[in-house]
C-alpha cells in the first residue's frame, strides 16, 4: 500500500476492461468537512440500454446521496447502505421492490440481505411479497439479532422466507404493501409477453413430442424454441438487475446490502443470491492492522451466484495487495472457470467491491483522521450501472460499465475502479 499512502485524491478508471490493466484519471476530491464516508452501489448486471441509461444513472445518483446524507447526518455504514438500498427499491426501473419481476403467478417475491462489517451480523428475507422495501425486513432482523436471544433462550431468525417473513416484518411494525402497488407497467407488460411465449413454447414442445411420436406430422417447420426463449434469460437480460451498494462511514466500519425481485417468471418460492449467506453481499471490519475492511455486492444470475459464493470469496480475495489483480483472478477463477460451473458455457454476474485502511499519516497525528479507499466492479453480463460518492463530494458520479467490442457477455469481463483518500480535520 505504500504507493498510494501520500494520494490525496481520488481516481478512478473509465474504461471497460477484458482481462486487462486500468487506466487512471485523477479527479480532485474536497477535504473542507467534518463528514467522512463513502458509498459505491450498483443498478444490476444484466443490459442497460442508451435509451434508459439516464434513468439509471439518475437513480443511482439519489442512491448515493442518500446514503451520503445519511454519513453526514453521523449515521454509520448500516444506517447508510440501507438508505441507499431503499432508493433503489423504491425506483421503478430497477428489478427489486417496486418494478419487480413478476413470477410464474404473476406475483412479486422479493429478496434481499444486509451485512455490517463491525458486528458481522446478517439479516436476509427470501421469497417476501406485500413489504415495499425488503431491504428494511433484512435490516429489522439483523437489528433483532443484536439485540440477544428471545424467551425461553431461543434463538433469533437472521433469514425468513415466503409467508413467515411477511408476518415476521408486519409484527414488526413494517407496513405491508398490495402486489398490485409494487407492479409497474413495464413489469407487468414484461409478464404477459413472456407469458405468451412460454405458452408458444410448451405448444411447440408438444407438437414436437407428437411428431418424434409419428403423429400429426403436418405442422410444418417449428419455430426453435430457442427463439422463443423468455425475456430475462437471454444474455443480454436486463432482467438481472439486482441492486446493492457498500458503504464505509467515519470509523472504518464497512457494510454492505444487495435486494432482487428475482428471475422473470421463476417458480414461486425461488430464493435467489440476494438472499443467501455469502453469495448476495458480505462485508468484515478489519481483525489486524495488517488486513483491509471489505464490503461487496454482487448481481447477475442467482443460481450461478449461489454455487460461487461469489461475494466471500471477493472478500478473501481482497487481502492481497494489488486490490484489481485481485478481484481479476476472483472473477476468472472463481466464477467465469469455477468448476462449480464446469457445465455452464455463460457464467453471468458482477460485484462492487471496496476495500480501505487508515492511511499512514492517520496513524502518526492525533489531529487528523484519514482512509484510504479503493472501490472496484467487474461483471460478466454485457453491462453493469453504478454510482459513488464520497461525503465530501458535492454530486455522486455515475458510469454504465460495458464489456469491449468483441466480448462474448458470460466469458469475458470487464473491471473498473479507483482509489480514494478520505480525510477529516478533527477539533
Amino acid at each position: 500500500m505504500e504507493n498510494l499512502e501520500n494520494s490525496t485524491d481520488c481516481k478512478e478508471t473509465v474504461s471497460p476492461l477484458n482481462n486487462s490493466g486500468s487506466i487512471l484519471n485523477s479527479t480532485v476530491s474536497r477535504h473542507d468537512g467534518k463528514a467522512m464516508g463513502f458509498v459505491l452501489v450498483h443498478a444490476g448486471a444484466g443490459y442497460h440500454s442508451e435509451s434508459k441509461a439516464k434513468e439509471y444513472k439518475h437513480v443511482c445518483k439519489r442512491a448515493c446521496q442518500r446514503a451520503v446524507d445519511r454519513l453526514r447526518a453521523g449515521g454509520l455504514a448500516l444506517e447508510a447502505v440501507t438508505a441507499a438500498l431503499t432508493e433503489l427499491e423504491d425506483s421503478p426501473f430497477t428489478n427489486a421492490g417496486t418494478g419487480s419481476n413478476l413470477n410464474l403467478s404473476g406475483e412479486i417475491e422479493c429478496d434481499a440481505s444486509i451485512m455490517d462489517g463491525k458486528s458481522l451480523n446478517y439479516g436476509a428475507v427470501g421469497a417476501l411479497s406485500g413489504i415495499k422495501n425488503p431491504v428494511l425486513v433484512a435490516r429489522r432482523l439483523l437489528s433483532e439479532t443484536q439485540k440477544g436471544k428471545l424467551s425461553a433462550g431461543r434463538i433469533p431468525p437472521c433469514f425468513l422466507v415466503g409467508k413467515g417473513a411477511e408476518q415476521w416484518a408486519i409484527s414488526h411494525g413494517i407496513p405491508a404493501c398490495p402486489t398490485e402497488k409494487m407492479t409497474t407497467k413495464f413489469s407487468l407488460s414484461g409478464y404477459k409477453r413472456n407469458k405468451r411465449k412460454m405458452e408458444l413454447a410448451e405448444q411447440v414442445e408438444t407438437k414436437r413430442k407428437r411428431q418424434s411420436c409419428g403423429h400429426e406430422n403436418d405442422f410444418g417447420c417449428l419455430e426453435p424454441v430457442r427463439d422463443i426463449m423468455v425475456e430475462g434469460e437471454e444474455n443480454n437480460s436486463a432482467c438481472l438487475d439486482t441492486v446493492g451498494a457498500v458503504v464505509v462511514d467515519r470509523e472504518g466500519n464497512v457494510a454492505a446490502a444487495v435486494s432482487s425481485g428475482g428471475l422473470a417468471m421463476k417458480h414461486p418460492g425461488r430464493v435467489g443470491q440476494a438472499a443467501h449467506y455469502g453469495c448476495g453481499c458480505w462485508a468484515e471490519n478489519a481483525r489486524d492492522v495488517s488486513l483491509y475492511s471489505t464490503a461487496v455486492s454482487t448481481s447477475g444470475s442467482g443460481e450461478h451466484l449461489i454455487r460461487t459464493m461469489l461475494a466471500r470469496e471477493c472478500s478473501t480475495a481482497m487481502q492481497a495487495e494489488n486490490a484489481h489483480q485481485a478481484l481479476l483472478e476472483a472473477m476468472q477463477n472463481k466464477f467465469i472457470s469455477s468448476p462449480f460451473l464446469a457445465g455452464e458455457d455463460c457464467v453471468l454476474g458482477g460485484v462492487i467491491v471496496l476495500r480501505c485502511c487508515t492511511c499512514g499519516e492517520a496513524q502518526r497525528s492525533e489531529d487528523i483522521q484519514a482512509l484510504l479507499v479503493e472501490f472496484l466492479w467487474s461483471h460478466t453480463t454485457e453491462s453493469m450501472c453504478v454510482g459513488y460518492m464520497s461525503a465530501q463530494d458535492s454530486k455522486a458520479r455515475t458510469h454504465i460499465s460495458r464489456l469491449p467490442p468483441g466480448a462474448v457477455a458470460g466469458q469475458s469481463l470487464a473491471i473498473e475502479g479507483g482509489v480514494c483518500r478520505l480525510g477529516t480535520a478533527s477539533d
